[in-house]
């Protein structure tokens, strides 16, 4: 067997130097990308690798996510070897090279983020048509490591992509997970008289196929958590609803017990104040007795209304003239304490599948809090007209007062049970009026106009409503 020549001898030297570091560098990789979950610091740990002066593999990485419904890829991330300088070798044995894993701190992280590097390729999308570029769009579609040594051909001379970035040979290689396209790296080595050697394109794609599969895990893991959290939320929100429909079960018997003895009280105080004469003490008292009792009943009345699963009779009904009557029963009302009514109720047949007592209800509730908000009186305003959502056209009712409207903190309260503002008011009436809407298919909106408040009533009209509710 021939001796080995100083010269082969020299090579061989090489080639077992740079196997052994790119073997480090694999070790280095695949540790990183089991040190973290957070997807947006493993994309920057994965730029700067790639990047990184001791690494000597590129001088510039950028990375592009595929979004499948516009066909586009769009810039996600871009660092430059200076950017990369933070990164850093932790948890490694001095005596085995092969241990250890890449970090950066925060703040480098958003030092990176905010660089003007990373901006120009965050604003930029490539296309993956006929306009854009071949070999980018050739790597995601044919899945395979694209590398071009020098721009030979005029389309490319008025490439944006390159042209912006001041390309002249670069590799473009696919992130790749579960026969899925998640995007493409590409890199480059920026500057006169340097070349991409066929070394670096084997450790890019075998980094890149790496960190496919990481960027895949890390959103998998992100939705698991979310619907961990999401899971969470709602055992939470129905260990809340049991609490709650016991203590409404409690407060409904509770009230129902307390209604009887409270109408025997008023009643009997009532016989009373017709046997003194004239007016007295005792009869100031009886009174107070008297509208007390009223007001505890007409608050039970409300809880046990609140409480009450409630049964809609649903039937085809006129939805303009039940407006209609309820501005006829309160127009007095209104005129009484000066405030103006303006209503604007367009002719026509109106047709709403649902209980037109209930929802004349609404429409009273809405109007009485109108006139309790305007003491000193005002105007009133009742528009009735339709709006189309797309596949179901709705019928919506509109009122606004002048009464200075709802305090900016409140307006997020104001459908709570138990919430007011008045001195006498048992803050149900918007809850059931509420609840009433949304049984019918509808939704009910609370705002603040030019001078007052403004509630906005939506109900699906018949005609465009499926008549099995």
């Amino acid at each position: 067997m021939a001796p080995t020549s100083p010269t082969e001898a020299s090579v061989e030297d090489s080639r077992q130097h740079s196997c052994a570091g790119a073997l480090t560098l694999l070790s280095l990789f695949s540790s990183t990308l089991l040190s973290t979950n957070r997807l947006n610091k493993l994309l920057h740990l994965f730029l700067s690798a790639l990047v990184h002066q001791d690494n000597k593999l590129f001088g510039r990485a950028m990375l592009f996510l595929h979004n499948e419904k516009t066909g586009v890829l769009q810039g996600m991330l871009g660092v430059e070897q200076t950017d990369a300088a933070g990164l850093q070798v932790v948890g490694g044995d001095p005596s085995n090279p092969l241990t250890g894993h890449w970090e950066l701190a925060d703040d480098q992280i958003k030092r990176q983020w905010q660089s003007d590097s990373c901006t120009a390729v965050r604003s930029l999308r490539v296309d993956l048509g006929d306009e854009g570029c071949r070999v980018v769009s050739r790597a995601l579609h044919q899945r395979q490591l694209c590398h071009v040594p020098e721009i030979d051909c005029q389309r490319c001379a008025e490439c944006g992509f390159i042209k912006r970035f001041g390309i002249t040979s670069f590799a473009a290689a696919p992130l790749i997970s579960r026969n899925r396209t998640l995007g493409v790296v590409i890199v480059d080595l920026p500057g006169a008289n340097h070349t991409i050697t066929n070394e670096r394109l084997q450790l890019l794609q075998l980094f890149a196929r790496q960190a496919g599969m990481a960027i895949d895990n890390s959103q998998l893991y992100r939705n698991l958590e979310e619907a961990h959290a999401e899971l969470r939320e709602s055992r939470q929100r129905l260990v809340h609803s049991a609490h709650l429909a016991a203590i409404g079960e409690m407060v409904a018997s509770i009230s129902h017990e307390l209604k009887t003895p409270l109408v025997t009280i008023g009643g009997f105080a009532a016989r009373l104040r017709k046997l003194l004469p004239g007016e007295t003490p005792e009869q100031q008292c009886l009174d107070t007795i008297i509208s007390e009792a009223q007001r505890l009943e007409r608050m039970l009345a409300d809880i046990l209304a609140y409480s009450r699963k409630p049964t809609i009779c649903y039937n085809r009904f006129d939805l303009r003239a039940v407006l209609q009557e309820c501005l006829d029963d309160y127009a007095g009302s209104l005129a009484e304490r000066s405030i103006e009514l303006q209503a604007d109720l367009p002719a026509g047949y109106w047709e709403v599948l649902g209980d037109a007592h209930q929802l004349k209800q609404v429409c009273i509730n809405l109007l009485v809090n109108a006139q309790e908000a305007m003491r000193q009186g005002g105007a009133l305003s009742v528009l009735l007209d339709d709006v189309d959502q797309g596949d179901q056209v709705y019928a919506r009712i509109r009122v606004e007062d002048t009464g200075g409207g709802i305090p900016e903190d409140d307006l997020s309260k104001v459908f709570a049970p138990f919430f007011t503002t008045k001195n006498h008011g048992t803050g149900l009436g918007l809850p059931i009026v509420n609840r009433i809407v949304q049984n019918h298919g509808g939704s009910l909106r609370a705002a603040n106009g030019q001078q007052g408040a403004v509630f906005t009533v939506l109900l699906p009209l018949a005609d465009c409503q499926n008549d099995c509710l």
